[in-house]
């Protein structure tokens, strides 16, 4: 009987960063057992507009609580100062489809640069010249991957994943299902024991 386990996600998500070091777990655990298939979910869609003063108050009190519940998730706050934020992650989601392209094992690669360039070193990945950056560091081949970046047709192939995502119920990130022939089996998080989640994955 198929079955898949799917991870979605927006590497601009500051829980999917503090979930990073269990996920981590959790897909060693499974590793060979299950295809695992990773989605981005599309945050927030593309926006020129400064971030509203509340919001980046609000994103900030996220942050210390994410340090709270997640014992060892570090945030870099100089971001705030260091940075025109924008509430725009669609960016970032394109990027790590554009690394895909380039092979499959690129998509965790570029996600997990964009997590450390944002979170730690404060670098805005809003930003289409951050993550043309981060595509050299990683080893993508830059000219491909830029010009992919602002196509119309990486736009449609995020959009059509998004939409993938929405219809299995998913709009809160991150998540985790597992398909098991054709039906969606939601998988509770936990931030902190990758055991938990894997007995309920096991039990489907």
């Amino acid at each position: 009987m198929q079955k898949q386990l799917i991870y979605v996600h927006d590497p601009m998500c500051s829980w999917c960063w503090g979930f990073e070091p269990t996920r981590r777990k959790l897909f060693a655990a499974i590793a060979g057992k299950m295809p695992i298939r990773r989605l981005v979910g599309g945050l927030a869609p593309d926006s020129d507009e400064p971030m509203p003063a509340s919001m980046q108050n609000m994103l900030q009190q996220t942050w210390q609580r994410i340090e709270h519940m997640i014992p060892g998730t570090r945030f870099n706050y100089q971001f705030w100062d260091k940075c025109k934020p924008r509430r725009s992650t669609y960016p970032a989601n394109r990027a790590v489809i554009a690394a895909r392209e380039q092979g499959e094992d690129f998509d965790p690669l570029m996600t997990a640069r964009i997590q450390q360039a944002y979170y730690l070193e404060a670098s805005n990945p809003s930003d289409n010249s951050t993550l043309v950056e981060l595509a050299a560091e990683i080893g993508l081949d830059v000219e491909r991957f830029s010009g992919l970046l602002v196509s119309e047709t990486l736009q449609q192939r995020l959009l059509a994943e998004i939409r993938q995502t929405r219809v299995m119920g998913i709009d809160s990130f991150p998540s985790l299902v597992v398909e098991k022939a054709g039906v969606i089996h939601p998988v509770e998080l936990n931030y902190n024991d990758a055991q938990a989640m894997l007995q309920q994955i096991e039990a489907v």
